[in-house]
């Protein structure tokens, strides 16, 4: 039976998360690794329809070879002649037919949009009541490329990349916080639609020549080549290995060349487009990916019956991802900004109409609910919620930093509040790490400090904080009503 060796690419901090549920969803997954920002896991190539459920992935890779300890050339043109030499000697067949599995499946799925978004149009028609839907439209276009950039891509600044010859590269010196995957959506443009992937490989008569582009995504600081370069060399050599044809934004196969320090992995990419943006369609300013709002939810290990609470929820990313993943649990979504409580209900709205579409399915709803609401003064009884994750302003897009010191020990003291005692827990996002700590000193009789997951989110270094409730009764606060 034909086996896969897949990467993936994952929030950085999270990667422990995701092998979790590599071993929870995919019983026949075996030999599972973690690195930075990746994972890698051997399953049967049968099993790569529910790889692409998982949800804390970015992308998805099939590895054709890895190289652990590769021994680059101190000499620039003997280093890049031994990488096109490379080209010719790697396993490529299984990982190719893996690749064309993989286009069989999108074709298929990209035949049943078709076909549900034909009879959504038709049903819109009969009933003429599809206003509302969409309205934000317009709004979440002009936003995406903001939303991309805080979603965890690093700013181009950062990074040295051109395209030569249909060869995309990233180039980074230091060793940071590579993530990499999402930088190359932003910056190198994605390929179109889903049924233009693989539709030239073999037709019955003619066979047709495959359009191709290599990224390479290098970090470490001991070679003497450029990602640049290397891309170039290495696509060369694959053009001339498979008479494929360069194309920076049409191509059916994007070979990936990742070089950090001493090792090297090459592979073929399996997804054109970031899962991460599973559940978003109207943006923000500071929309948080789907695959770090999974992460933190499942820090808090939600059980059946919890109730969950965003009170800052901005378009609604982790209650969204919340209740997909655990519609056993109650999720209750706030904001004080009324245009993004309005983004949030955009998107539960496109989520539930997805949902319709879905073959053979009876839709239920999501268990979620979203209010407009003032975070000092939440209408929710004392002790009432099992569960708080939320995404702080960070006091740059949204806020500031002198707003955040009055903001966080009020944030964390209404929490507090409305928090069972004992058995509660949060788990918060914050890039204003000095002011957070400032604060949870000052309320560490109602909150104690469990673990602590380091991320990237938009270039910006920022933390992820598990909380414990303490048994201490919270201040009351009367109610506004």
């Amino acid at each position: 039976e034909l086996t896969a060796v897949i990467g993936a690419t994952v929030p950085t901090g999270f990667e422990l998360t995701a092998a979790e549920e590599v071993q929870e969803k995919l019983g026949s997954a075996s030999r599972i690794s973690r690195d930075r920002g990746k994972i890698y896991f051997e399953v049967p190539a049968r099993g790569l329809p529910q790889v692409h459920r998982l949800r804390s992935v970015d992308n998805l890779f099939v590895v054709v070879q890895e190289f652990k300890e590769y021994q680059f050339k101190e000499n620039k043109e003997d280093a890049l002649k031994d990488l096109e030499d490379l080209v010719k000697n790697l396993p490529w067949t299984d990982p190719l037919k893996v690749w064309e599995l993989n286009n069989s499946l999108k074709k298929k799925k990209t035949k049943r949009k078709k076909h549900n978004l034909q009879s959504t149009a038709s049903k819109e028609k009969l009933n003429d009541n599809g206003e509302e839907e969409g309205t934000d439209q317009k709004d979440a276009s002009k936003q995406e490329d903001c939303a991309q950039n805080t979603a965890g891509v690093e700013p181009a600044s950062s990074q040295d990349t051109e395209e030569t010859q249909g060869v995309a590269s990233q180039d980074r010196e230091e060793e940071e916080d590579n993530e990499q995957s999402d930088a190359k959506d932003e910056l190198q443009g994605g390929s179109g639609s889903e049924s233009k992937a693989g539709d030239g490989k073999t037709g019955e008569g003619d066979a047709k020549v495959l359009k191709f582009r290599v990224t390479c995504n290098r970090a470490g600081e001991k070679h003497s080549f450029t990602s640049n370069e290397a891309a170039r060399d290495f696509g060369g050599a694959v053009q001339e290995h498979f008479q494929w044809k360069a194309d920076m934004t049409n191509f059916d196969v994007e070979v990936l060349l990742n070089i950090h320090n001493n090792e090297v992995v090459v592979g073929i990419a399996l997804t054109e487009e970031s899962l991460h943006r599973r559940n978003i369609t109207h943006f923000g300013p500071t929309t948080l990916r789907s695959t770090l709002a999974y992460g933190m939810l499942r820090l808090c290990d939600p059980q059946p019956t919890d109730i969950i609470v965003d009170p800052m929820c901005g378009t609604g990313a982790i209650p969204i991802e919340g209740a997909t993943e655990w519609p056993s649990c109650y999720h209750i979504a706030g904001d004080n900004n009324p245009q993004a409580v309005k983004r949030a209900a955009n998107n539960i709205c496109s989520l539930l109409k997805k949902n319709e579409n879905k073959e053979s399915s009876t839709s239920l709803g999501i268990p979620l609910d979203i209010i407009q609401w003032d975070i000092c003064n939440l209408p929710l009884r004392t002790g009432s919620v099992d569960i708080i994750v939320t995404d702080m302003p960070f006091g740059k897009r949204i806020g500031s930093k002198k707003k955040n010191w009055d903001l966080y020990p009020a944030c964390l003291m209404e929490m507090g509040r409305i928090c069972t005692p004992g058995t509660g827990r949060a788990v918060l996002l914050t890039q204003d790490k000095k002011c957070f700590a400032k604060a949870l000193s000052r309320l560490g009789h109602i909150w104690r400090k469990g673990q602590t997951v380091w991320v990237n989110v938009g270039g910006l270094h920022a933390a992820v904080y598990l909380l414990k409730r303490t048994w201490e009764r919270a201040e009351e606060k009367r109610s506004f009503w």
